[in-house]
């Protein structure tokens, strides 16, 4: 019994450490090599989609050639042309300036929904991971609760076989040993589940990682930095873009036009014996055009836009009140946890006095070694419960900073 405490002594000190040297940084090691890469994967193509949708306004440079043979009058003709055509919008009433800022939030927006399906990921990774240290703890306090199963079994067979005691006490203590004993086959179970499922996303083994200890935020801190918050600003930025880049649609805009066209005829004749000739041809031309669209659609098509944008600076007022919300709960949760702390500090202070009273009156012969080990079983498991609720404040602090960033 002395071996098993000091391990699990050992076990709360590494615990401890764990939880407190560790900080918020380098996160992404909690998640698997090929998921980051996917998700490097999805960062380039917002980047290679923003770059696209940034130069769709220069207009492609056309470029044609043609060759044909034929027969009409028992002689072969050959006709070939080439040319080269730009129509090249110059001017669109804003919507080319809108257009490019439009592409550059459209890929900060991007990324902003990348960086969220990532957080949830490693917010998922860092929470297996926790509650695979805190059921550790769970299955190592069993263990003591077995003992003082077995403990209160050894105390009531002796106290039935000497007539102190009926056969239903002793027959109570041997269900309740079974049961804590049951108990702890159900925290192993979780744990094989809780393993399983961390390593479907993790490439690294739990016990050569540490948990990140994460500080308590403040509101206003919580919100300027989080990333939901953050997205939806870039979609009301996005939607304000594309609002102007509807509206200048339907506005007047200038095409600079220009080509160059060379075309060859051989063995042209235009009626049976008649002779043959060739001749070739090459010329240019260059310009403006101005247009103004005139489409039935319009005003309900700005109208779309507007309505979109509009509510995207409706919708972010609804995340701020969820958010919001979400802090007060975890808060006041991390208060419960902290009360349940103290609690277990004070049971943790009782049990050592009377531990220490036990142990000088098992000295003197007045006590049993069965009670000075029920004493000590009852300070660690106090003890375990100390770090298992920190390891709860984490879980619920977690909850934050899965859309928090700095």
């Amino acid at each position: 019994m002395k071996v098993l405490n000091l391990l699990i002594t050992l076990s709360l000190l590494c615990s401890t450490q764990l939880l407190a040297k560790e900080e918020t940084k380098d996160l992404d090691k909690y998640i698997s090599q090929n998921k980051k890469e996917q998700f490097e994967a999805d960062y380039q193509k917002n980047e290679a989609e923003s770059s696209k949708l940034r130069d769709s306004w220069i207009a492609p440079v056309n470029l044609n050639y043609r060759y044909e043979k034929s027969n009409p009058y028992d002689n072969k003709q050959k006709q070939k042309s080439a040319g080269i055509a730009i129509d090249q919008p110059i001017f669109q009433s804003g919507g080319i300036y809108y257009g490019i800022k439009f592409a550059q939030a459209s890929r900060d927006y991007g990324d902003f929904s990348v960086d969220v399906t990532k957080r949830k990921l490693i917010k998922n990774a860092i929470s297996l991971l926790m509650q695979i240290k805190q059921i550790e703890l769970k299955e190592s306090k069993q263990k003591l609760q077995i003992q003082n199963s077995e403990i209160s079994l050894a105390q009531k067979k002796e106290q039935y076989l000497n007539g102190q005691l009926d056969s239903g006490f002793l027959n109570n203590a041997i269900i309740e040993r079974n049961i804590v004993i049951q108990a702890l086959y159900d925290i192993q179970t979780n744990k094989q589940k809780l393993l399983s499922e961390f390593k479907a996303i993790s490439d690294v083994h739990p016990n050569d990682l540490m948990i990140p200890y994460l500080e308590t935020l403040s509101k206003q801190e919580y919100l300027a930095k989080n990333i939901i918050l953050n997205m939806s600003k870039s979609e009301i930025e996005r939607n304000g873009y594309n609002k102007n880049v509807t509206i200048a649609k339907y506005l007047p805009r200038i095409n600079i036009v220009a080509g160059y066209n060379w075309q060859k005829s051989e063995d042209q004749s235009f009626f049976s014996g008649s002779g043959t000739v060739s001749q070739e041809t090459n010329y240019y031309n260059y310009g403006f055009r101005a247009t103004l669209p005139l489409d039935i659609n319009t005003f309900r098509d700005i109208e779309v836009s507007q309505v979109d944008y509009l509510k995207s600076k409706l919708v972010i007022e609804d995340r701020r009140r969820e958010l919001t919300a979400t802090f007060e709960q975890v808060m006041h949760n991390i208060e419960n946890y902290d009360n349940k702390k103290q609690l277990s500090r004070e049971n943790t202070d009782l049990y050592k006095e009377l531990l220490d009273q036990t142990t000088d009156l098992y000295a003197a012969g007045y006590k049993t070694k069965y009670d000075v080990d029920l004493l000590q079983n009852s300070v660690d498991i106090e003890n375990m419960n100390i770090q298992i609720f920190e390891i709860d404040k984490q879980l619920e602090l977690l909850t934050l900073y899965e859309t928090y960033k700095k």
